[in-house]
């Protein structure tokens, strides 16, 4: 009997400790679900200079891109983008069958976002700014010159620029563009005058335009960080995120990523 229950022993302990060895075994965990796959599936919404942009050639490129690549290398993968929008990405995160395994991009970390889903710690400090044409760059100094009844703001549907109009300029003239990439070339031409937007994508504009300003760009509206964004159940790809993101903070590579696309680094 003796013999018997140490021989049980001894295989159960073999089988508990192959299991911790390999994470991907069995069907347990978003992390092995997406190692067996061989495929970090990614939502984002391509329209976010410089942190995430989809070319006309498909190819995606960006701040936000090149974290989510980081995270799929600390995992073994490749990776695949899948386009999601501002207006359905909460309906694209949450929905089921699932699209894809986070959404990554431009995505602020709000206290709403985490009642119905995970959101990792923070890689970008963000804040509301506008973009203006820079001849009238004088004529924007605070919140109060831009909600005047002349003024046209320019913000694109679903996100938090439209709800951040929507809540704090009750006296302009807020036209909605279902593009966000085009809106600053509409402002450049005259068809409204401001457009709200944030500290990391507004440098990017002004750098590649010169007919656009940011006079607000050191005093940002509201102050943030943008993060991953991913289906409640799933802390153990949360965790694998969070790990990869203090990783970068470590080695200074997500530092070389701010100063390659010109962002402000915080960390």
């Amino acid at each position: 009997m003796l013999l018997l229950f140490m021989a049980l022993f001894s295989a159960t302990l073999v089988a508990a400790c192959s299991h911790d060895d390999n994470p991907a075994a069995g069907d347990e965990g978003k992390v092995a679900e997406i190692v067996e796959r061989g495929t970090l599936l990614v939502g984002t919404t391509g329209d976010y200079r410089p942190l995430s942009f989809r070319e006309s050639d498909g190819a995606y490129w960006g701040f936000g891109i090149e974290v989510a690549q980081a995270i799929a290398n600390s995992l073994g993968v490749k990776t695949e983008f899948v386009p999601t929008s501002w207006p359905t990405l909460t309906a694209d995160v949450l929905a089921e069958p699932q699209k894809f395994d986070f959404a990554i991009g431009g995505i602020t970390i709000t206290a709403a976002r985490k009642e119905t889903m995970l959101m990792s710690e923070g890689y970008l400090a963000n804040g509301k700014t506008i973009l203006c044409r820079a001849s009238e760059a004088d004529r924007f100094r605070s919140l109060a010159d831009i909600d005047q009844p002349k003024v046209r703001v320019m913000v694109n549907p679903g996100g938090l620029n439209e709800k951040f109009a929507n809540e704090n300029l009750t006296h302009s003239v807020i036209i909605v563009h279902q593009k966000n990439e085009e809106i600053p070339s509409l402002i450049a031409a005259g068809e409204a005058d401001v457009m709200i937007t944030e500290i990391t994508e507004a440098p990017y504009y002004v750098q590649t335009d010169t007919r656009l300003a940011a006079p607000l760009l050191s005093q940002p509206f509201t102050h943030g960080e943008i993060g991953v964004l991913m289906q409640q159940g799933q802390e153990d790809l949360l965790q694998k995120v969070n790990q990869t993101i203090q990783q970068m903070k470590k080695d200074g590579s997500l530092q070389r990523l701010h100063e390659k696309y010109g962002l402000v680094y915080a960390y």
